[in-house]
């Protein structure tokens, strides 16, 4: 019964993740809040967490023709190298450093998510 909580919690972000919303922020939020889970393990599960769902994203986009080649090409590189470089410095930082950052980039997010909504309105 003790896996019941985190498979909910991984669905859920699954789900939220194939709409758009950011499931993997959510996934790094609960883990650390609800679940007791360390911030570095809780950054290496979202990473591994991540990867199949990227995958699964990038294959669809491919096949209903969404997916633009030329931005593709330019952006996989740079992208998994500045992922590789942010795993690093990670691992390398102290957690209490990353606390802090990371609470001003989800309170950044959701501002701006307010803020566009009330635009379109």
């Amino acid at each position: 019964m003790r896996w019941m909580v985190p498979f909910a919690v991984a669905l859920a972000t699954g789900v939220l993740s194939s709409w758009g919303v950011g499931g993997g922020t959510l996934l790094l939020v609960c883990m650390t809040l609800f679940l007791g889970v360390d911030q570095r393990e809780a950054q290496a599960v979202n990473l591994l967490f991540f990867l199949p769902t990227a995958a699964i994203g990038l294959f669809f986009h491919r096949k209903n023709g969404f997916l633009d080649k030329e931005v593709w090409r330019q952006a996989a590189l740079p992208g998994v190298l500045a992922s590789l470089a942010g795993a690093f410095i990670a691992t390398a930082v102290d957690v209490s450093l990353l606390r802090r950052p990371f609470g001003v980039f989800l309170l950044y997010s959701g501002a701006s998510m307010l803020w566009s909504a009330r635009k379109r309105k």
